[in-house]
């Protein structure tokens, strides 16, 4: 049994500010070890669940956060950008589950340390046939065009209840409370760790014994809407072939969701300018 874990990092406790996960801050190198810890916890327990082999894919901002010298020596690491599916970049190498580790609610949720959608400075909402989605919702559909279910995520408890909301039976561990944008009642490193190798290891089980949810599969015509954050960006984003505007909202429709994921990321590149 393959497990892919795919780890992002404003999810991961103690982080409540911008500060924790840039690079270029003097607080990024012990937070990226306490995002090393929580995957290693992760891998632990799907290994201790009945998984074979453990692929762990490195998602926040360049892909260049996890300590590898650090990392569970039975898992494989995708590390560094731009890979072809990016935060899932694995999923479709004969995975039979992916475990969200250090995730965080979509953009404009109350109470959800650091809440954005793939970038908080150009994309102020995104909608998947006019329904809501944030990074889980998305990353949880290119997974379900392979047939690849989501066992656990972790975050805080909006992300938590996002995932459950969208995923159906989906194990979840809250590794801090927010009370804001910027503010969360935090769980000890310790402790976070025990409650996500317990919380992987119950997933994998499910996934074995048949209770896990089923892969997220999102029906066709399937339409993107993005909302930019302001209108040139919608100027330079409508340059992708297909593509409808009005006004700050950028739609485009097709039939399966890795093309939908493609224009996403390109909408979003052609944005940036």
């Amino acid at each position: 049994m393959k497990i892919l874990i795919a780890a992002d990092m404003e999810g991961i406790t103690g982080v409540v500010c911008w500060d924790h996960v840039s690079p270029d801050h003097t607080e990024y190198p012990r937070f990226r070890r306490i995002m090393t810890e929580e995957v290693n916890a992760a891998v632990r327990g799907a290994f201790e669940g009945g998984a074979d082999q453990v692929t762990v894919t490195d998602g926040h901002a360049y892909g260049r956060n996890l300590l590898i010298e650090e990392l569970d020596p039975r898992a494989k690491l995708n590390s560094g950008s731009s890979s072809p599916l990016s935060m899932v970049q694995g999923i479709d190498q004969g995975v039979d589950g992916v475990i969200f580790v250090g995730y965080h609610a979509r953009i404009g949720a109350q109470n959800a340390i650091l809440e954005h959608t793939w970038s908080s400075e150009r994309v102020s909402n995104l909608w998947i046939n006019q329904q809501p989605f944030g990074e889980t919702g998305l990353n949880a559909a290119v997974s379900g065009h392979f047939g690849v279910p989501v066992l656990m995520v972790t975050g805080d408890q909006t992300v938590c209840a996002e995932a459950s909301a969208l995923l159906g039976p989906v194990e979840t561990v809250v590794v801090k409370v927010a009370s804001g944008r910027t503010s969360a009642e935090c769980l000890p490193p310790s402790v976070s760790q025990e409650k996500i190798q317990a919380g992987a290891e119950k997933a994998i089980r499910n996934l074995i014994v048949g209770l896990a949810p089923k892969p997220l599969v999102v029906p066709p015509p399937i339409t993107l809407a993005i909302d930019f954050t302001n209108s040139d960006m919608a100027d330079r984003a409508a340059l992708l072939p297909g593509s409808h505007r009005e006004g700050r909202r950028l739609e485009y429709t097709t039939q399966d969701m890795l093309t939908i994921f493609t224009a996403f990321r390109s909408a979003l590149a052609l944005a940036r300018g």
